[in-house]
């Protein structure tokens, strides 16, 4: 197993709290890996907050829409994910200007693709990294795209996840003028319908939760502002100038990022390779974050995270309990976890909360997955 070490890269970091990991989350570590955080410096001054994680080749996680390196630490999904990128590598993230722990301060003329491309350049070279692979998610696929297009010699490859290449084609312009209303003018409720999006079947407590992280990344302004970048971000005259190897990865049924979107930019790579994943959550780390790992592991050189073994859904379906075979079968039959709550006469909330230990127990990704299993068990 690799020795989990965290480089000392230069003096002035902050140590992060460290946890130890679950069982189940090691597959190469001999302990939980840390976090630590630090400060690159724009030309004017204004600090943007990036964290450091394990050690090796690095990979880069340009700034998606709204963050925060210190916070989103704590969310066990993200964490989890991150470790697993971490198996033998160093894994880097920032805080884009305006969110998070960078300064909150950002000027309207600053709300630009080529400043996120100088915040990205800015945090490389305080960290002496000269040559990089990034790993662009959601809109931070966008960054990653020009980032590589402009200074090809400093990047080795190319990890895009929910990506787009245009992002006035992510909805028509009387929805996304009215989603960027709504963020300025009523963050929560903005950020209520951006969960929906973004995890079609979250649970009330997860849509509480990933909210709550979005209102305290950002204030509703600079959110806003962000999301109006998103939509005016168009990389398709840059992707065909890149030059490094590429991987894109998409899962089936996103619907904040379609999964045309994807295939675009694979298209408009000179040299990629497009993997489609079951799933609709949005963010790699929701859902079966696993198997995005997965699918990035052999592309990066590093350990995943060990495939479920032949044979061993069927057998876990003795783990099973009453209650949840009878979810397990109503959910073949096609029912929402409403309509199972009220057929068993039990909460929503409760009927997610076992179709959620359902998948778990199960291994699979989806509830067509789970139910397939049952119906091959003969359990259907």
């Amino acid at each position: 197993m690799f020795l989990c070490v965290v480089g000392l890269l230069r003096s002035g970091f902050e140590s992060g709290e460290s946890s130890a990991m679950t069982p189940a989350s090691v597959w190469s570590y001999c302990e939980a890996v840390r976090q630590t955080t630090g400060f690159a410096r724009l030309p004017d001054g204004q600090r943007i907050a990036f964290a450091v994680v394990g050690s090796g080749p690095p990979v880069v996680l340009p700034a998606w829409w709204v963050s925060s390196v210190v916070e989103d630490w704590h969310f066990d999904p993200l964490r989890r994910f991150v470790e697993g990128l971490a198996a033998g590598r160093m894994v880097v993230r920032y805080d884009r200007l305006g969110t998070g722990l960078s300064d909150r301060e950002r000027p309207p003329e600053m709300f630009t693709p080529e400043f996120e491309d100088a915040t990205l350049c800015a945090v490389l070279d305080q960290l002496g990294l000269a040559r990089v692979t990034l790993m662009g998610i959601s809109c931070g696929g966008c960054t990653a795209v020009s980032f590589a297009a402009r200074r090809p010699e400093r990047v080795d490859r190319l990890v895009l996840y929910g990506s787009y290449a245009q992002g006035n084609a992510l909805g028509p312009p009387e929805a996304r003028a009215g989603m960027i209303d709504l963020v300025r003018s009523h963050w929560g409720l903005g950020s209520r319908l951006l969960a929906d999006m973004f995890g079609p079947n979250w649970s009330a407590e997860d849509r509480a939760v990933f909210t709550g992280f979005q209102r305290a990344a950002a204030d509703a302004e600079v959110a806003a502002d962000l999301l109006a970048l998103i939509y005016e971000t168009d990389v398709r005259d840059e992707l065909p100038m890149i030059r490094a190897p590429a991987l894109v990865v998409h899962r089936e049924y996103d619907r904040a990022m379609r999964l045309k979107g994807a295939r675009e930019v694979a298209a408009l790579l000179p040299h990629a390779d497009l993997v489609t994943l079951p799933g609709d959550a949005h963010l790699p780390w929701h859902g079966d974050g696993d198997a995005v790992l997965r699918a990035v592991a052999p592309f990066l050189g590093i350990e995943g995270p060990p495939a479920p073994a032949a044979g061993a859904d069927a057998g876990a379906l003795g783990e099973l309990s009453a209650r949840e075979r009878e979810v397990l079968g109503l959910a073949a039959q096609g029912l929402s976890d409403a309509q199972i709550a009220e057929r068993l006469v039990i909460s929503p909330h409760t009927a997610h909360r076992h179709m959620a230990n359902i998948l778990a127990k199960l291994r699979q990704p989806t509830r067509a997955a789970a139910a397939a299993v049952a119906a091959r068990a003969g359990l259907l």
